[in-house]
């Protein structure tokens, strides 16, 4: 963990960045100490219908959704979303500054019984470093 999931309005697609803007948030999220990176997922979505404010046509939203784990304290999860909406933020502080843009994020804690997974990321993670092949 974190899932980073991004929901924006498809009138904000011709000023952003995806990739740069999900590798900011993710670098952000890892420069807390408190995720493994092979836990991190990020994916982006445009809302083809969408209602913003009072519907003018430039108005623009993106909000970020951040799901962690379950266990830590709320003061490092508070820590840590502020790390990662703060990089939000400095992404969009020249397109917020042209249009009118809401942005939002919100940390949601996977329920510890209902969580299920499975995977192989951090053997292979492992396996590109460098001194593996050592």
């Amino acid at each position: 963990m974190p899932h980073l999931i991004v929901e924006y309005s498809e009138n904000l697609a011709s000023d952003l960045d995806a990739r740069a803007m999900m590798k900011q948030i993710a670098d952000a999220a890892i420069s807390t100490g408190v995720f493994p990176v092979a836990g991190l997922r990020g994916r982006c979505f445009p809302a083809k219908d969408y209602w913003v404010a009072d519907g003018h046509p430039d108005n623009a939203f993106l909000h970020l959704t951040v799901k962690v784990g379950h266990g830590r304290d709320i003061e490092t999860r508070r820590r840590a979303g502020e790390t990662i909406f703060k990089a939000l933020c400095d992404f969009f502080a020249d397109i917020s500054a042209r249009r009118p843009l809401a942005l939002s994020m919100e940390m949601i804690e996977f329920h510890p019984e209902l969580i299920f997974r499975h995977g192989n990321m951090s053997d292979h993670m492992a396996a590109r470093r460098p001194h593996a092949a050592e």
